[in-house]
């Protein structure tokens, strides 16, 4: 499944050709350097790795810093591993050769990006699960709009079930959209317009798959 790793840039409006004005994800994809090829003989099945953004060596561990110098480039931010890349992608994935968007997506394509969600902290069950909360506010329920309600059985089990839907942390999940369209790449510049909206905050790491 080929793919490549990209900076979430923002979001626009896009004319379509059927005079529609749709909502876009602007993504800065690539260019990514090719750090390791895995095959079936060595490893037990064929996988790119891709490395993107630029990192400081002084904030690179010695590991990694060997790994990049392997394949005769500086330090990266984000590394992502892609499997089963098809054959007529042989030719340029190569130890040190650059991925470019133009070599693994086209226009009108379909893809699917994964991200991480904002993180929304500590939050309620109204807005983490989409409780309605416990209702009006007459006969002295002043301050239940937004409770859980009840939580579990009185004489049999007494506790609270596993799993039950609670307030709690939301959001900071890895997250994947799936069949969005591809409505412009401009290669000049490294950018990739995708109908629709995709996970994360602005400037954060997202992988876009085939």
């Amino acid at each position: 499944m080929p793919g490549i790793i990209g900076k979430k840039v923002g979001m626009t409006s896009v004319y379509v050709a059927e005079g529609e004005n749709i909502a876009c994800t602007v993504i800065e994809a690539g260019p990514c350097v090719v750090t390791q090829v895995k095959n079936e003989e060595t490893d037990g099945y064929r996988a790119v790795q891709l490395a993107f953004g630029e990192k400081k060596e002084k904030h690179t561990p010695k590991a990694m810093q060997g790994h990049f110098k392997k394949a005769n480039t500086t330090p990266k931010k984000a590394v992502a591993e892609f499997r089963d890349f098809r054959k007529e992608f042989d030719g340029i994935v190569e130890l040190g050769k650059e991925i470019r968007i133009q070599d693994v997506f086209a226009e009108g394509d379909f893809v699917d990006v994964v991200g991480t969600s904002k993180g929304k902290g500590f939050q309620g069950v109204v807005k983490r699960h989409g409780f309605s909360g416990v209702g009006g506010q007459t006969h002295g329920q002043h301050d239940r709009l937004r409770a859980p309600g009840s939580m579990g059985n009185a004489s049999f089990a007494s506790r609270v079930p596993k799993g039950k839907r609670l307030a709690g942390r939301m959001g900071g999940d890895n997250k994947k959209t799936t069949n969005l369209r591809v409505v412009k790449i401009m290669p000049d510049q490294n950018l990739i317009i995708i109908s629709g909206s995709v996970p994360g905050a602005k400037n954060s790491t997202v992988i876009l798959q085939k």
